[in-house]
């Protein structure tokens, strides 16, 4: 078996949460707008209890197909056709909410908030919320449309975040940062920033 084979197109910060043992066998983790399931291959090997949400129809058709593939005991209910800011699952439901690159489609402030406080709303408290987004940190020519939304050099449309925004946010959540903001700068195209945040437990620290 490759590493292609076995860790699938998983993104390189989520790996290394990972190797630091922020994701272990056991956990309830959802993948928040999943995508085509890059970040899903090695959880659904290894046997993580997997769920998954998306807004887009071909997505979570995709995805269903990676869990019948990889897992075939899960569950086809897994995987259900559902905006973030809209999540239909139960508060404190997940050990790990996965969020890649995702909240950068937010079309407002209105719902990108909603799309944060949908995903603390169903994290167990101590679990761990990791977002990887694009920002405005270290980011230059990037034309201003409107409520947050920008058109970066690359020539797409993206909501961006500063570092003050997010850790406004931590604070507002009554969250922890488990690592500082980490932000890689494409230049004079995109800025992507990783900020994973702890939810306190009750009473105690993470």
């Amino acid at each position: 078996m490759t590493l292609q084979d076995e860790f699938g197109n998983i993104d390189i910060y989520l790996f290394d949460q990972l190797l630091r043992d922020r994701l272990r066998v056991g956990m309830r983790v959802l993948d928040a707008g999943c995508g085509g399931g890059r970040n899903l291959v090695y959880l659904l090997r290894h046997r993580f209890d997997v769920w998954a949400i998306d807004a887009d129809p071909d997505a979570v058709a995709s995805v269903r197909h990676l869990f019948t593939t990889l897992a075939p005991s899960l569950r086809g209910d897994r995987v259900r056709l559902e905006p973030v800011e809209r999540c239909s699952f139960d508060d404190r439901s997940f050990d790990m909410v996965i969020s890649n690159a995702v909240l950068h489609f937010a079309e407002s402030d209105a719902q990108f908030d909603a799309m944060v406080g949908e995903m603390w709303r169903v994290l167990v408290p101590g679990g761990v919320l990791f977002c990887r987004l694009a920002s405005s940190i270290g980011l230059s020519g990037a034309q201003p449309l409107g409520d947050n939304r920008f058109l970066l050099p690359d020539g797409s449309e993206r909501y961006l975040v500063s570092a003050e925004r997010l850790l406004m946010f931590t604070e507002r959540l009554g969250g922890v940062l488990l690592d500082p903001l980490k932000t890689t700068v494409v230049h004079e195209q995109r800025s992507m920033t990783t900020w994973v945040v702890g939810k306190r437990p009750a009473g105690g620290t993470i």
